[in-house]
């Protein structure tokens, strides 16, 4: 045989070799794999770092506006392709809620069932929450793939604000929680003046130490920014002293326990003075004064 024969039957060897190397067991030709360059998330990774570096070695500006738009076109490529493998909102969790409504909560995270969830910016959802009124504090986070938790703290009740003749709730730091629908607040007590609201917590700390007394009391009027006079129920005005409330407040304690003295036909009781309670009488408003440890 000659050389050329050799030659062509060692191709067509190779040829047969090459066909059966494509073909599955079972005899059908195989699938062969498509080139790394024409897949499509690849391509996309590849834009991306295309787009980085052309931006890095000042191919564009900010001002021609142009990365922008490529940008923005591939962000929400990005997102779209999130939603389909399951990265949406589906559901909300809304912790630590008890007076503040759902459905206001909710409108303030302003977010829509099926968007998607990477694309939610949780920094602004919890500053427009905590704009809400009853809310102290807020914290949002996303739990992937699909749920949005709201915890709140929400601001505790004190008492009511009376000022220029309007009422409001306010909380412990002198908060205004609400100035409306207030009914269901109605037996919390009353405090008045303008700058009641600031000094209204450390009040109710020291009538809270004599329960006794606090029980009869229905509204604290701020006195020139100074003092405090307590109303207490069947009318009874007490003055209490600009320094050293807490005594004060326990001497009328220990009177009443001793002597019933806001049990007698009784208009107004002053303890401004340390060692003495004086008290006025109804209806021919007598004055009796008490001084400290006098038995009557």
């Amino acid at each position: 045989m000659s050389p050329a024969s050799n030659k062509n039957m060692s191709t067509a060897t190779k040829k047969n070799k090459s066909a059966s190397a494509q073909r599955s067991p079972q005899g059908k030709p195989r699938k062969q794999a498509a080139p790394l360059w024409r897949r499509g998330w690849l391509r996309s990774v590849m834009v991306i770092l295309l787009l980085a570096g052309m931006a890095g070695s000042g191919w564009w500006t900010v001002s021609s506006g142009l990365f922008d738009t490529v940008m923005e076109t591939t962000r929400k490529h990005g997102l779209a392709i999130s939603i389909k493998i399951g990265l949406r909102v589906d559901e909300v969790l809304v912790v630590g809620r008890q007076n503040a409504e759902r459905p206001e909560l909710l409108r303030a995270l302003n977010i829509t069932r099926g968007e998607a969830i990477l694309a939610f910016d949780v920094e602004q959802a919890r500053q427009r929450v905590e704009a809400l009124p009853w809310v102290r504090g807020a914290s949002v986070e996303r739990l992937l793939p699909d749920t949005i938790l709201l915890t709140v703290e929400e601001r505790a009740p004190l008492a009511l604000w009376q000022y220029n003749g309007r009422f409001s709730l306010i909380d412990y730091e002198g908060h205004v929680i609400l100035r409306k629908g207030l009914g269901r607040y109605s037996d919390y007590m009353v405090v008045v003046g303008k700058d009641a609201p600031r000094h209204a917590a450390d009040l109710m700390e020291m009538l809270d130490s004599q329960p006794e007394l606090m029980a009869l009391v229905r509204a604290a009027i701020r006195v020139g920014g100074r003092r405090w006079n307590l109303r207490l129920a069947g009318g009874i005005d007490v003055q209490l002293p600009e320094d050293d409330m807490p005594s004060a407040w326990l001497r009328l304690a220990q009177y009443q326990r001793s002597h019933s003295v806001l049990d007698r036909d009784v208009s107004i009781v002053d303890l401004r003075l340390p060692d003495r309670l004086i008290v006025r009488r109804t209806p021919q408003d007598k004055i009796v004064i008490l001084n400290l440890g006098q038995e009557t």
